[in-house]
C-alpha cells in the first residue's frame, strides 16, 4: 500500500488499477490520510464509509474506475451537505445529485471522496467564507488558489486527489486553475448538462472540472457531456473527445490569433504578461498559427450586468433570511445583495439586455477577424489567501472588479475557453487563457495538448512534488 496518494493524472491512475499495482481502496485511505495531514483546508466533507464500500466494489474498467473525486460544495449529492458555501444553509442536505455527478459515479465508475472548499454562492474569486474559513495555494500556504471552485483547486494541485468538479460562471475553473497550475477548461454553454431542478440564472454557469492533464479533462467529457431534458439549454453529446485527442494539432495551422493583454478591459501585471506573451508567441511557432497584430479586441463594459443579474440568483436562495443573514455573508456577497436590490429595477433589465446584445455583437466581430484570442487567466499571481480582492496589479491602479474581467466575456457570450499552465512567476503559476469560438472545445484541446507535449508543466505543485520551485 501506498503511503501518498497518486501524483500523476487520473488516467495513469485507471491504468495503474487495471494492472493491479494499485487498488481503489488503497488510493482512497491513501487520499483520506492526506487530506487529514493537510493545512490547506479544501475539504468540508468526506463520507468515509460511503466511499470506502464504493471503492470495495469499483469497477476499474470504466473511465474513471476507482478514481477517488472531489466534488465542489456548490454541486448537489443527495445525502451531503447542501450549503452553498454559506452559512445560513449550515444544517441544509442535499435532495438530489446533480447530473454531472451522477453520471461522472455511475457512467465514469468514479468514487465521490469529498466535498470540496467553494467560494460563497461561487460569487467570489477567493475562497474563504464564514462557515469554512480560508482555502490555501499549495504553491504557497499564504496565497489564494483562487474561486470559486478553489477548493478543488488547491486538493488536486495539493497532491490529495488528481480531479474534481469545478463550475464557472465568471472565471472559476480558469482562474483557479491558473493560479495553481492546472489545466482548465470552460466549455460553450450547455454542454455538460446543470440539474436537476436548477435554475437558469443569468445564462453564465457552465460545469467541468480542474485537472492535471489535457486527457484527463477530455475523458471527464467524454462522461459527462450529453444533452438532459431537465436542462433545456443542454447540447446533444459529443463523442471521442479522448479518442481525437490530438488529431486536429495539424488543422491549427494557420489559424488566426490576437492577442489581447487588455481583454475585456482587464488591467494586467506588465511582468506577468511578458512571459505569457513569449508563452504564446512559442505556442503560436509550434502549432503553425498565424499571430495577427492590431486586431480591435475591446469589448463593451459588462462588470455591472454580470454582476447584477448574478446578483439576482443570490438574493433568490437568501430573499426569505434578507437582510437579518446580512451580518453571517461574507462582505463581497452581502455588498452584492444589497447593491442588486438597490440598482434592479425594469430599466437595469432592459440595460442588461442591451449589454448583453453589445457583447455578443461584438465578440461575433472579434471571432470574424481571428479564430482565437490568447490573454491572461488572472491579472496577476495569487494574491492573498484571505482577501481581499486587490485593487493593485503590478503597481498599477485596476480595481477590485478587475480579477473577473479576462474570463467573464466568454461567460456572457458562452463560447469556450482554456486556461493553460504557462510557467511561473516570482514562484507561482501563471495561466494562459485561450478564447475560441462557440462549440470548439476538442480544437482549444488539441492546442493545450500541443502546450502540454512542448512546455509540460509540474502536475503537483512543488510543496508536494518536493521539485525545486521554479522562478
Amino acid at each position: 500500500m501506498s503511503d501518498t496518494p497518486w501524483l500523476g493524472d487520473s488516467c495513469s491512475l485507471v491504468e495503474a488499477f487495471r494492472r493491479g499495482e494499485r487498488s481503489p481502496v488503497e488510493e482512497l485511505e491513501a487520499t483520506y490520510a492526506a487530506i487529514d495531514a493537510s493545512e490547506l483546508n479544501a475539504f468540508t466533507f468526506t463520507p468515509r464509509d460511503q466511499a470506502l464500500e464504493a471503492a470495495r466494489h469499483a469497477d476499474v474498467s470504466l473511465p474513471f474506475g476507482g478514481v477517488p473525486v472531489g466534488v465542489k460544495e456548490l454541486d448537489e449529492v443527495q445525502g451531503w451537505p447542501d450549503t452553498e458555501a454559506c452559512a445560513v444553509f449550515e444544517d441544509r442536505i442535499g435532495q438530489h445529485t446533480s447530473i454531472m455527478v451522477q453520471r461522472l459515479r455511475d457512467l465514469g465508475g468514479a468514487v465521490l471522496a469529498g466535498q470540496t472548499t467553494a467560494s460563497e454562492f461561487g460569487g467570489v474569486n477567493v475562497t474563504r467564507t464564514v462557515l469554512h474559513g480560508v482555502t490555501r495555494n499549495p504553491w504557497n500556504p499564504e496565497r489564494t488558489p483562487g474561486g470559486s471552485s478553489g477548493g478543488t483547486a488547491s486538493a488536486v494541485a495539493g497532491g490529495l486527489l488528481t480531479i474534481g468538479t469545478g463550475g464557472d460562471g465568471g472565471g472559476s475553473i480558469r482562474i483557479p486553475a491558473g493560479f495553481t497550475g492546472l489545466f482548465g477548461l470552460k466549455a460553450t454553454f450547455g454542454r455538460i448538462p446543470r440539474g436537476p431542478r436548477s435554475l437558469i440564472g443569468n445564462f453564465t454557469v457552465t460545469i467541468g472540472c480542474l485537472s492535471r492533464s489535457v486527457r484527463d479533462t477530455a475523458r471527464w467529457f467524454d462522461v459527462c457531456n450529453g444533452y438532459d431534458a431537465r436542462d433545456q439549454f443542454s447540447l446533444p453529446r459529443t463523442n471521442g473527445w479522448e479518442r481525437d485527442l490530438g488529431t486536429h494539432i495539424d488543422s491549427l495551422r494557420g489559424l488566426r490569433v490576437a492577442l489581447a493583454p487588455d481583454w475585456g478591459g482587464a488591467t494586467v501585471s506588465p511582468a506577468m504578461w511578458e512571459r505569457l506573451e513569449a508563452a504564446a508567441d512559442r505556442l503560436i511557432a509550434a502549432t503553425g498559427m498565424v499571430r495577427v497584430d492590431g486586431v480591435d479586441t475591446s469589448l463593451p463594459s459588462m462588470g455591472a450586468a454580470w454582476g447584477i443579474s448574478g446578483g439576482l440568483g443570490t438574493y433568490a436562495q437568501l430573499k426569505d433570511f434578507w437582510p437579518d443573514c446580512a451580518d453571517v455573508l461574507t462582505p463581497e456577497i452581502r455588498n452584492s445583495v444589497t447593491t442588486t436590490l438597490e440598482r434592479y429595477n425594469l430599466d437595469a433589465r432592459l440595460k442588461i439586455e442591451q449589454r448583453r446584445m453589445e457583447l455578443n455583437e461584438r465578440m461575433a466581430t472579434v471571432f470574424g477577424d481571428v479564430d482565437l484570442v490568447m490573454t491572461a487567466s488572472n491579472p496577476d499571481v495569487a494574491f492573498a489567501a484571505g482577501g481581499p480582492l486587490p485593487r493593485d496589479f503590478g503597481g498599477i491602479r485596476a480595481g477590485a472588479g478587475n480579477n473577473g474581467r479576462l474570463t467573464f466575456p466568454a461567460n456572457m457570450h458562452g463560447n469556450p475557453a482554456i486556461s493553460v499552465p504557462a510557467g511561473t512567476l516570482d514562484g507561482l503559476p501563471i495561466g494562459l487563457q485561450v478564447v475560441g469560438r462557440h462549440h470548439t472545445e476538442q480544437q482549444l484541446l488539441d492546442i493545450a495538448l500541443v502546450m502540454e507535449r512542448t512546455e509540460p508543466w509540474p502536475l503537483v505543485a512543488p510543496s508536494v512534488s518536493g521539485a525545486p520551485i521554479p522562478q
